[in-house]
């Protein structure tokens, strides 16, 4: 009777027991800790300022990793902790800075945001000490605290310079919040760097996304970020072999859109200093992609009003190109004379510069296939009315490599650039235009003088040629003004209809 009274009682779940016996491990974990430090569990003894955060990307950074492992008080500092419990200590203070203040209380904010940057600045301590030890949970954490407080939408743009860049006259802006958003730059910055970082753990949590984000960044109008978006990136990039076609494709649809759509981006000079570096470690020959590139997007960037903003790197990256390929210095100077600026004069002045430096590097074949395209133009500068594009141009003959290569092809060139400089002579209202016409003419007849006589010939010949032209114009006008005062628009007059002989088709 009693064992049948017995089996009808309820009976504890086997997963109550379970739970029980797993609260009873952890709690048996936490006393018998010898560390002298006090471990508890996430939720349970720790910071009431330490809260759960939300996950960026439960697959980015997933709750088994995050929750793997004991935290530590992160009002504690590393010094006081043994080395086991540094890590754990080190993803406390890392989970404390992903924290988003509450500005409905000043005070409060205010006390939270030094605690962040004090934390900050422990983080970045310890970082740059080489203490750290960055499993897969430390990775994760670092990952999720930077995308947290880097990762943002900027402001719109209210600014009258709508061409992109910063503008000679602007003031550069500078992001309020930067005394903590640049401990977290030095962070990041210090973690890709490490040199005991699993580039094959980090690769899951520094992904395609996070590059994605990375380089929306470079939009900030703040010169400081963009600057350490620069080396972070570059770091990324020697760091993630893995990543480096993603990262160069990335960088390559920004200045598509760019060129061809928004004519508006802060970085473009950031983006073309690090692809600087990255060409130049092209190896050889070149890959069809690295002149895709060449002539898809860094040739089309000569095309944006906001040129100057970034023509140094832009000049350096084209250079890198056909220093490892002079082939493609046909390539590049063809691009320049499509481009070529009409009414911008500042623009033609950086154009005849890297035209100049192009040209030092071009081979007497190349420079043969592009002559007489590339003379016209030359011929249209030496003529320009603004000084300091006709200057510029007149410098070239200093050039001693374009000089030579200008002998070796004179008889093509002098007939284009010959008329050019008698117009300069007689009609050009600079002086010192003026003198340097003089002087190129002189160096024309140094080089040929048999060949300068003959041009000169040929000149006087157009010339008195257009003058029996204008002056059969002339005549011709004279004639038909005189036939027609001779017969005046009597021929013109319509005799009147008779309305009687009108019939009206129904």
């Amino acid at each position: 009777m009693l064992k049948q009274i017995l089996r009808k009682l309820p009976r504890k779940s086997q997963r109550s027991n379970s739970l029980d016996s797993a609260g009873t491990d952890s709690d048996d974990r936490t006393s018998n800790s010898d560390d002298g430090v006090q471990c508890t569990n996430f939720g349970n003894k720790i910071s009431s300022r330490l809260r759960v955060v939300k996950r960026v990307s439960s697959a980015v950074f997933p709750a088994s990793i995050m929750a793997g492992s004991e935290a530590v008080e992160p009002n504690l500092a590393f010094n006081s902790v043994s080395n086991p419990q540094k890590p754990n200590l080190f993803i406390s203070k890392l989970n404390l800075c992903c924290e988003v203040s509450n500005s409905s209380d000043l005070d409060k904010t205010i006390a939270e945001q030094d605690l962040k940057r004090q934390t900050l600045i422990e983080l970045v301590d310890f970082v740059s000490s080489g203490s750290a030890k960055f499993n897969e949970p430390a990775i994760a954490a670092v990952c999720k605290m930077c995308a947290l407080n880097l990762f943002r939408v900027f402001p719109p743009k209210y600014r009258s310079n709508t061409a992109g860049g910063e503008a000679d006259d602007d003031e550069p802006m500078f992001d309020p919040s930067w005394s903590y958003l640049q401990l977290v730059y030095d962070l990041l910055l210090g973690f890709i760097g490490y040199s005991s970082l699993d580039a094959k753990v980090a690769k899951k949590y520094v992904d395609h996304s996070f590059i994605l984000r990375l380089l929306d960044l470079f939009e900030s109008e703040d010169p400081r970020e963009r600057d350490c978006l620069k080396t972070i990136l570059h770091g990324i990039y020697g760091k993630f072999t893995v990543h480096r076609p993603f990262v160069r494709k990335a960088v390559s649809n920004i200045i598509y859109s760019f060129v061809y759509e928004t004519e508006k981006h802060n970085g473009i000079a950031e983006l073309l200093e690090i692809f600087g570096s990255i060409i130049s470690g092209f190896a050889l020959p070149l890959k069809e992609e690295h002149k895709m590139f060449l002539c898809r997007a860094l040739i089309p960037l000569h095309k944006p009003k906001s040129l100057g903003a970034y023509h140094q790197q832009l000049t350096y990256c084209v250079v890198q190109f056909v220093d490892k390929d002079p082939k493609l210095a046909t390539t590049v100077i063809t691009g320049l004379l499509k481009y070529w600026p009409v009414t911008n004069s500042q623009k033609e002045l950086m154009f005849i510069s890297e035209l100049e430096e192009i040209l030092e590097m071009t081979s007497m074949a190349d420079f043969q296939k592009i002559t007489i395209p590339l003379f016209r133009r030359i011929a249209c500068c030496l003529n320009s009315f603004h000084y300091q594009v006709a200057e510029r141009v007149h410098m070239l003959w200093n050039n001693e490599r374009i000089l030579n290569l200008i002998r070796h092809n004179r008889q093509v060139i002098f007939p284009l650039i010959f008329p050019v400089l008698e117009r300069n002579s007689q009609n050009h209202w600079n002086q010192t235009v003026l003198n340097l016409t003089r002087n190129t003419r002189k160096t024309l007849f140094e080089m040929d003088e048999e060949l300068v006589l003959a041009c000169e010939r040929k000149l006087e010949e157009e010339n008195s040629q257009s003058i029996e032209a204008a002056e059969k114009r002339k005549l011709t006008w004279e004639r038909l003004e005189t036939a027609a005062g001779v017969k005046p628009a009597a021929a013109n007059i319509v005799p009147p209809v008779d309305p009687t002989a009108c019939t009206v088709a129904r």
